[in-house]
């Protein structure tokens, strides 16, 4: 979904549905500040392990996410679907292998939110059961349907719609932890696709370069932000969306598909 075409889309919900667009509101703003925060959590606390103290001596090994969003990122992350938090800043001096750990710490946000989308795509499957009657399921195309970020399921709990579908559900409070761990799972996947590109200053440039260039490619503070101002108009042709939405689909399936398999409900 484009940009504009999302704004109109919670334009017109905020105006139908005013109560049920803030309740949404506030599951998109938790899972939005846990993903970014974490992943860059996840980046301090590995550059500090790999002998780099500079982002905790800033502070940035926290939970607080003053310390981490990024204005433009964040407002990308809530229109567009994907963004970045503010970058941790990482002193590669202080590396006793800077190829080796300048790619640990640049693999470790993007480690953090594939791990948080398996673990609650794998409690989201695991709850599908409690949640909707076992006809309802059968009915409608199986537990796929439920649970993929195409699928009706889905569709219902984060359009508010839970409330006149509570017929077909078992244990209807469960709807509400369903709601998160699905928003949250489809969030931190599309975190992690997004970064995995190799584009400064997204952590896949720096992926790229220590595998295939050895770390050869060395772009200064300017550089970065020239790089930074092209994705941006980038995200907002919408052409970059549309490349991301197929491979968060393609691995969000594949993963789940091989979670039903596993439960026997493929």
């Amino acid at each position: 979904m484009g940009i504009l075409n999302r704004l109109q889309s919670y334009w017109s919900w905020l105006t139908t549905d005013p109560l049920g667009f803030i309740v949404y509101t506030l599951y998109y703003a938790v899972a939005i500040l846990a993903s970014l925060v974490l992943h860059e959590v996840g980046h301090a606390y590995v550059a500090d392990r790999c002998g780099d103290p500079t982002a905790r001596m800033l502070g940035r090994i926290t939970l607080n996410p003053l310390k981490h969003l990024d204005p433009v990122g964040t407002v990308l992350m809530v229109f567009a679907g994907f963004g970045w938090a503010k970058p941790v800043p990482v002193n590669p001096r202080n590396f006793s292998n800077y190829r080796r750990d300048d790619f640990l710490v640049s693999i470790a946000g993007i480690t953090v939110n594939f791990t948080l989308f398996v673990l609650s795509l794998a409690l989201a499957v695991g709850l599908n059961g409690l949640l909707w009657r076992p006809e309802v399921i059968a009915a409608n195309g199986g537990a796929r349907a439920f649970l993929a970020s195409d699928g009706i399921g889905y569709a219902v709990l984060n359009s508010g719609l839970g409330a006149e579908y509570q017929w077909a559900m078992l244990h209807p409070w469960v709807q509400y932890i369903q709601r998160f761990l699905l928003l949250f799972a489809y969030m931190n996947l599309a975190l992690a696709i997004f970064n995995l590109m190799p584009f400064p200053p997204l952590d896949g440039f720096h992926i790229f370069n220590d595998i295939l260039l050895g770390g050869r490619l060395s772009l200064n503070g300017q550089a970065f932000q020239i790089a930074q101002m092209v994705l941006m108009v980038v995200c907002f042709t919408g052409v970059l969306g549309n490349i991301l939405g197929f491979l968060n689909n393609a691995v969000g399936d594949a993963v789940l598909n091989l979670f039903l398999l596993m439960v026997g409900k493929a």
